[in-house]
């Protein structure tokens, strides 16, 4: 039998929350995989469709809201940090709350992706995976760089069961728990 390796964290996640907290307001610090990152700022298109998208949320479901850029304790053991754009919740759902959220009771992630070189890996890859583990059930995806939205349910320990993509301009369905149908074609207009 041999040894597997155990990758160590950068720092305590203690660590991390003096550093976040330290850090200026207009920088935003995560903690993904014990590793620590910065979240890209936001340009005006990415805006755009975090407030496009909180608007559809508002429409079909006004008991839910979608909070931009909420403070969440992600992965198996809650030992990461994220900032999605987007946490979908119940209204209220974070009256209390400090900085750092427990995850229960979101039902939608949701990223919007950079044009930076590290998007790929980032949101497609170590963000799925966190909030699969995290159990949250559904992440949402809008991809600018290949024009899609993909939605991620059904979470299991490594990643997400079900994975539906759709272009730009498609209707896309997002399931339950959070039960909303996503008209895309005016993201063609932000997608760059």
């Amino acid at each position: 039998m041999t040894a597997r390796a155990v990758a160590r964290p950068q720092m305590l996640v203690e660590e991390f929350e003096e550093l976040a907290h330290a850090a200026p307001e207009t920088v935003w610090l995560e903690f993904v995989s014990g590793k620590l990152e910065v979240k890209p700022p936001s340009d005006g298109n990415r805006s755009t469709i975090v407030m496009w998208l909180l608007e559809q949320c508002l429409r079909q479901r006004p008991e839910l809201a979608l909070y931009p850029y909420r403070g969440l304790k992600a992965e198996t053991n809650r030992d990461g940090r994220v900032r999605p754009d987007g946490s979908l919740a119940p209204d209220d759902h974070f009256v209390g709350h400090g900085e750092w959220s427990d995850p229960e009771g979101v039902l939608m992630t949701v990223e919007v992706t950079s044009n930076d070189p590290y998007t790929d890996y980032r949101d497609r890859v170590e963000k799925r995976r966190a909030y699969a583990t995290t159990g949250i059930p559904v992440y949402l995806l809008v991809d600018r760089g290949r024009r899609a939205v993909t939605v991620h349910s059904e979470p299991e320990k490594k990643g997400y069961r079900s994975v539906t993509t759709r272009p730009f301009g498609a209707s896309v369905e997002i399931p339950d728990p959070v039960r909303i149908v996503l008209d895309t074609e005016e993201l063609k207009e932000f997608a760059d």
